[in-house]
């Protein structure tokens, strides 16, 4: 026999999408959807593994921006798990914390919501004597660390902490409830199911801890395949870890190399076949939004940078002849350095395209001004540069690249003439 048990974590429910739906509304609305697609396929996921336990470390909401239907959706999904007798264990993170939805919240049977005071579940499944750890989020921001709250190990168990944290820091992510890795495998615990931060990591040492990373990307700033984590306590006690796809979209960056290209009928057909290439791909999601970005050292450099509108029309027409696949936007950041055209001096060049986005006070200094600008924005458009930090710069960056191109392209139609 085996204790089995499915951990997730930020599905961030009904996450606004503001910045989308300004783009392109068709995919904010398949977007917007997407989170509670995910969370009904983690159930599926527990049903079809005839597992133990569902633990969610955090996030399980998104604040207070919620809709009315949402306690109903996940009671409803909740009670599909009690029905088939697996337990459900949901810890409180920032989010959740700030969202009116989780004290709304009527668990069904054997659904546990942690509360603010460090709590202990125990329970036998599988052969195996199980201890479930942990604490919930009180307020929306925990500057200090919770390890030294959690109980300690049950003697004979397999004791698993679930855990909200920041760890020791992660760029884009604000600190919240800080641990170390070495903390947490002194502590005593066999598994320590963490969440917070968007992308999956895993360390096995004394203890296995896992970051499970967001199941359902909501922007390009969470690109790549995302996943939540299966895991199996043999009778030997050796804990073997799955992952598996739930997310029902992915974001990815599709990178072009224009290089050479010196007809707009070229460009356009690297664009599209690019495309065609990535859409044709197998993938198990059912959607796929792509952002392409185009670079390389081409003469049409000035052009794109012009009517990148164009570009994204004949992104968005080859994109709509392929059933599942979006276009996000296009990324312009190709350079002209043709002699015959441009006689700017090479360490211009060199500052513009490669000093300046390393710079991490430039960097910084664009994020401040946006989050100034944004500030002066209605609420209903201050999700226009993404969700949180890590999105926030990530726009940064990339409307940089796009002044940077756009303003080389000129100082050379300048020269040139």
């Amino acid at each position: 026999m085996a204790f089995r048990f499915v951990h997730t974590a930020d599905v961030h429910l009904d996450s606004p999408l503001v910045s989308l739906a300004l783009r392109d509304p068709a995919l904010a609305a398949e977007v917007g959807v997407a989170s509670r697609t995910a969370l009904t396929r983690i159930v599926d996921l527990c049903l079809a593994q005839s597992v133990d336990a569902l633990v969610i470390a955090g996030d399980l909401w998104d604040g207070s921006q919620t809709s009315a239907k949402t306690p109903r959706f996940l009671k409803q999904e909740l009670t599909r798990l009690s029905d088939a007798g697996i337990r459900s264990f949901i810890l409180r993170g920032n989010h959740d914390a700030a969202s009116k939805i989780s004290k709304e919240l009527v668990p069904p049977p054997l659904c546990h919501v942690f509360g603010t005071k460090p709590t202990t579940e125990q329970f036998e499944a599988g052969g195996h004597s199980i201890a479930v750890h942990g604490v919930s989020f009180a307020e929306g921001a925990v500057p200090e660390s919770l390890l030294p709250r959690y109980p300690a190990p049950v003697a004979g168990a397999f004791n698993l902490g679930m855990m909200h944290t920041s760890l020791n820091g992660t760029a884009g992510h604000d600190v919240y409830a800080p641990c170390s890795i070495g903390d947490l495998d002194a502590h005593g615990y066999d598994y320590w199911a963490l969440g917070h931060i968007h992308k999956r990591a895993e360390c096995r040492g004394r203890a296995t801890v896992v970051m499970p990373g967001i199941p359902q990307g909501r922007d390009i700033g969470e690109a790549g395949a995302t996943s939540v984590t299966l895991a199996t306590l043999g009778d030997d006690g050796r804990l073997a870890l799955e992952q598996h796809t739930v997310a029902a979209l992915r974001f990815d960056r599709l990178r072009i190399d224009l290089t050479g290209a010196d007809d707009w009928a070229q460009a356009i057909s690297a664009l599209t076949g690019a495309i065609r290439r990535a859409g044709g791909q197998p993938r198990a999601e059912d959607h796929l939004v792509l952002r392409p970005h185009l670079t390389g050292t081409t003469p049409l450099a000035f052009r794109l940078a012009r009517d990148l509108d164009q570009l994204h029309q004949e992104a968005v027409a080859c994109a709509e002849a392929m059933p599942g696949l979006w276009i996000d936007k296009v990324e312009n950041t190709t350079n002209t350095t043709n002699t015959a055209e441009m006689r700017l001096p090479a360490d211009l060049v060199a500052l513009v395209t490669a000093d300046l986005p390393d710079d991490p006070a430039l960097m910084a200094a664009l994020a401040d001004l946006a989050t100034t600008l944004l500030q002066d924005l209605p609420p209903e458009l201050r999700d226009l540069l993404g969700h949180d930090d890590t999105a926030l710069r990530a726009e940064c960056a990339s409307l940089l690249a796009e002044g940077t191109a756009d303003l080389l392209s000129r100082l050379t139609l300048a020269e040139s003439a």
